[in-house]
């Protein structure tokens, strides 16, 4: 039996522009399609432009900002990738700071390919098993991460893949950590930075 999300919200967290949008997409149709509630959330109100790898592809419509929400008001947090999105969102301090809440609160956090360097800046990765795009291999690993070249990784509610290939074991898990609730482990990085 597949897990059911029913009264969950998951936040996805994006860019105004950079997201590689079937990192979007899919987990947001498994979210749905699992009974949950997904939200989009940006550094800005409005539109947001996705992309397919550089090519402009659909906009989708921001329904809060950072600056008007935190974990308390989710049970998971899904960050999509594509390369500018996290760089862009890397340098936003309220971005950054919605990340590392997820983690103090325990809560399910699913990043794809560049995503996890929201991860870094957050500082959330130290001693933590986790993959990525392989070019963010010796990011990670500097950061203190156990990188791990598999197509989705697991640690305590934090769910990690490499690329859109990998999306259907992604979404899965995403799926299967935020039905699990809260992970105790989850803090443990956060606790350690201080963040939250």
């Amino acid at each position: 039996m597949a897990a059911s999300l029913d009264g969950l919200r998951v936040a996805f967290l994006m860019a105004p522009e950079g997201v590689e949008q079937i990192e979007l997409t899919e987990p947001w149709r498994a979210v749905e399609e699992a009974g949950g509630q997904a939200e989009l959330v940006s550094v800005s109100s409005g539109p947001v432009q996705a992309f397919n790898h550089l090519d402009r592809a659909d906009t989708f419509t921001v329904d809060r900002t950072v600056d008007q929400v935190g974990a308390a008001d989710y049970d998971g947090l899904v960050l999509p990738g594509g390369v500018a999105n996290p760089d862009a969102l890397r340098r936003n301090a309220e971005a950054v700071r919605f990340v590392g809440d997820f983690f103090a609160a325990q809560k399910p956090v699913a990043a794809i390919c560049h995503a996890p360097w929201m991860l870094i800046e957050a500082d959330v990765v130290r001693g933590r098993n986790l993959t990525s795009y392989p070019s963010l291999a010796t990011d990670l690993r500097n950061a203190g991460a156990n990188w791990n070249d598999e197509q989705v990784v697991v640690d305590s509610g934090l769910v990690t893949s490499r690329t859109p290939d990998d999306l259907n074991a992604f979404c899965a898990k995403l799926v299967e950590e935020v039905a699990e609730g809260k992970h105790r482990a989850q803090a443990r990085t956060a606790q350690r930075t201080g963040s939250g």
